[in-house]
Parts: structure tokens; sequence; C-alpha cells
């Protein structure tokens, strides 16, 4: 099927070509979401302090050849993101988080004006630009977690500090009771 693809002396797909599309393809079809971007401008040092804050969200930051990615993307069925691999593109592909490839790539693009969002992919569907700044907005999984344990925390403290008070109370009447006594 690839081979069709790739012209050659044989019109035979060059192995590294197949395999290239075949991990874009696996990428596509397991990605909670994608970012594509336009990284031009970038220097080798930029681009490698980004892929490793991707890296560590557990997000992977790939530079692809457009052709290829298309080749993948149709295997897929993700025609419509076809459009956006023109001029150089780098994709970030979020397998555990959906949030952190757009939350890092928008924060990056802040700092570096020359790393220009593209488009992004999520649940089935292409966002714009716009979408995936307004998904960069969203909190992370961890804190939204951590802010659900605090609102269930809260209610449980405050039972607590209303009990001790009652044994304080307590405690305080009978050691007045024991005073007079003695």
């Amino acid at each position: 099927m690839l081979s069709s693809y790739f012209k050659g002396g044989e019109n035979v797909a060059r192995p590294e070509k197949e395999a290239v599309v075949k991990e874009l393809t696996d990428k596509f079809g397991t990605a909670k979401s994608l970012v594509i971007t336009d990284y031009l401008g970038l220097n080798v040092a930029e681009i490698t302090e980004l892929r490793s804050k991707l890296r560590e969200a557990g997000v992977e930051f790939k530079v692809v050849k457009n052709t290829l990615a298309t080749i993948a993307a149709n295997d897929v069925e993700m025609e419509e993101m076809t459009e956006f691999f023109s001029g150089p593109t780098a994709i970030a592909f979020g397998e555990e988080d959906a949030v952190s490839p757009a939350k890092i790539l928008v924060e990056y693009a802040k700092e570096h004006e020359v790393l220009e969002i593209k488009a992004g992919f999520l649940n089935g569907e292409i966002i714009s630009k716009e979408k995936v700044e307004s998904l960069a907005e969203i909190p992370s999984r961890e804190e939204l977690l951590a802010k659900a344990f605090a609102s269930m925390k809260a209610p449980l403290t405050g039972l607590v500090n209303v009990l001790q008070g009652n044994i304080r109370g307590l405690v305080q009447v009978l050691n007045q009771i024991k005073e007079e006594k003695a």
C-alpha cells in the first residue's frame, strides 16, 4: 500500500519512509491530542529546550516531512489535518495528557514568537489556533485533582474543628468542676 506513494527507481517505497509513515500513523491513532506547529526561526538550542520541556510532560515533539505526514493522516482518515502540512512542520503528540502539548507550546510561543501554532487535534476534531490557546488555559489534571481534593477536605476539616471545640469545652467544664471540688 505505501509503496504506491513513493516514487523510486522501481516505484518501491524506501524502508525508512515506510517506517516513518507507520510511526506517524500509529501516533495519529493513539495520541489524545496533538498540536501542529511551524518551528521556522528556532535554533537548535531552542528546539532542544522545547523538546526537553515537552518530554518532561510525556509529550513527544517530532519534526515531520509534510508528504509523509499527509500519507499517515490519510491512512487514519484524518484528511482534514493535511491542510496544515505546509512549510516547516513539527507535531507535538500528547499521549498521556490532552492538555500538556497545548499548554507547553502556547507558553513557549509567548517566549519565542517565531514558534507558530498552526492547529491542533482533539477528540477526533481539528481545532483552530485560538482553541489550542484556550485549551492551554485549562488547568492540568493534577491541578484539577488537587482542587477537587481541597474542596472535599474543607468540610471535613470544619467538622473536625467543630468536634474538637466541643471536646475542648467539655474538658474545660470538667477542669472547673475538679477545681471547685478540690
